[in-house]
């Protein structure tokens, strides 16, 4: 991947961290958007990090036009930015449903709408979004974390359709639960070993990335383990 110019959403978080490492060690640079820049990033030469807020047009335009200024170009998207909140629909606040809202539907359609338009005009973009399996297979007691996911998963298909004809690739991973500190601690009794690795989610996101052709294109991924 070396001179691929790669943007990672979420850079910081337990999944988006890993991502940034695994595509700088394939050579790529790598913009990594995060809500503040603090201590904790990688201090690397091809890593630039970049303070947004997606959840609004100005964030997301902002963000990428920070990326255009220092590297000219995003070659591929990773989006790893997500929410997640369980609870019956009747019981559940109204702030976490808004906030279901904004980091799983709204952060990715201010993305993909600042994105798009360079993206188009070189005619040629890869972009990952991470879903969620829960969408493609509902619970009780997710139904707000399913319907943000699934709505997701909808717009990756149809944008698919609209940016086919301009070389863009746009395709979403659908992980079941992934093996993170934050999970471990949520789930104490559960067996992390049948969870899927945040190197494994990593790994396909490169593989995606690197498709040459960009034949593969709206599919949704499903990954466990």
């Amino acid at each position: 991947m070396k001179g691929q110019v790669i943007l990672v959403t979420g850079a910081s978080g337990a999944v988006g961290s890993v991502v940034v490492r695994h595509l700088l060690e394939q050579g790529a640079s790598v913009a990594g958007a995060v809500r503040s820049v603090s201590q904790g990033l990688p201090v690397h030469p091809e890593f630039f990090p970049v303070a947004a807020n997606l959840a609004s047009s100005a964030g997301a335009t902002s963000a990428v036009g920070a990326v255009l200024n220092r590297f000219s170009r995003i070659d591929g998207v990773v989006h790893t930015v997500g929410g997640f909140a369980s609870g019956a629909l009747h019981e559940m606040p109204e702030q976490d449903w808004q906030r279901l809202c904004e980091d799983n539907l709204y952060a990715a359609f201010y993305l993909l709408s600042a994105v798009l338009v360079p993206m188009r005009d070189r005619r040629y973009g890869r972009i990952v979004m991470i879903g969620s399996l829960a969408a493609a297979q509902p619970q009780s007691n997710l139904s707000a974390y399913v319907a943000t996911k699934a709505a997701l998963h909808a717009l990756v298909q149809s944008v698919a359709l609209e940016n086919r004809d301009f070389g863009i690739s746009i395709n979403a991973i659908l992980p079941g639960t992934i093996d993170t500190a934050a999970n471990r601690a949520a789930m104490p009794t559960a067996d992390p070993s049948q969870w899927l690795s945040p190197q494994k989610l990593a790994q396909l996101c490169a593989q995606l990335l690197r498709d040459p052709d960009g034949i593969l294109t709206g599919a949704l991924l499903p990954l466990e383990r």
